[in-house]
């Protein structure tokens, strides 16, 4: 079965379920995750009003609820007309907010953009094809800025390469991560700038809320130390077309 059809059927997946939950961004943990992961992307993005942002991959509309806050004109793309179904149902608003159901590789959209970003969605992508893209769909300045998983952190090291656990764990087929050193280079050759990538996130979704603020002190401390925070969960990616 090609990528596409995959993604289409891991969304229609997820829709019998709680997508959130199985993505971990509906749990008390999950919701702090997801409050600074979007933080860091819209920060990366420089998202506000007058700013128009195509996001990638916005799935249920979780993180594009965060992004519109910002005062941003956002264009959401998904492949998955069951996820987008929940999108909507989020009542953002229209003036602002423009859902598209396609794939982001075939979908006709009208740039230039000042800002391409997403959450988790690069690592279910060829990048082959779809950095040149999302470099062309950028103005000249404008920036990209994603989070995405960690290939080096144990959990997604197991989770992304045995097949059986990516299935039990919510995972489509093609998904993969990235080593952040070699995803730089890669970026850096399809023409981006300011290249920055940063490992972070250290609080598990699973973590019980009585903990929850000891765990993110910990982390925090994990983040700022030399190679430990390699392992970290994800990675802050941001770059620019340059100028």
């Amino acid at each position: 079965m090609a990528r596409p059809q995959n993604e289409i059927e891991h969304g229609r997946k997820l829709s019998r379920n709680d997508p959130e939950l199985i993505w971990g961004w509906g749990t008390p943990a999950g919701r702090i995750r997801a409050r600074r992961r979007a933080a860091l992307i819209a920060e990366g993005a420089r998202l506000g009003p007058h700013v128009r942002a195509l996001e990638i991959g916005c799935g249920t509309g979780v993180f594009t609820e965060y992004f519109v806050k910002s005062g941003a004109h956002i264009v959401a793309v998904d492949i998955s007309s069951d996820l987008l179904e929940e999108a909507r149902e989020r009542g953002l608003p229209e003036d602002r907010v423009q859902f598209i159901e396609k794939a982001f590789e075939e979908c006709e959209v009208d740039g230039p953009f000042d800002a391409v970003i997403g959450s988790s969605i690069l690592h279910h992508l060829d990048l082959a094809g779809s950095l040149p893209r999302i470099f062309s769909l950028l103005r000249p300045g404008g920036w990209m800025s994603f989070a995405e998983p960690n290939m080096l952190n144990p959990q997604i090291f197991f989770q992304k390469n045995i097949p059986w656990l990516k299935e039990r764990l919510g995972d489509s087929p093609d998904e993969t991560a990235f080593v952040r050193h070699s995803l730089k280079r890669r970026l850096e050759s399809s023409g981006f700038d300011r290249v920055a990538i940063t490992p972070f996130d250290w609080l598990h979704p699973l973590t019980p809320a009585r903990v929850i603020h000891i765990v993110s002190k910990i982390g925090a401390f994990l983040e700022a130390a030399p190679l430990v925070r390699e392992f970290a969960g994800s990675l802050y990616i941001r770059c620019r077309r340059p100028a």
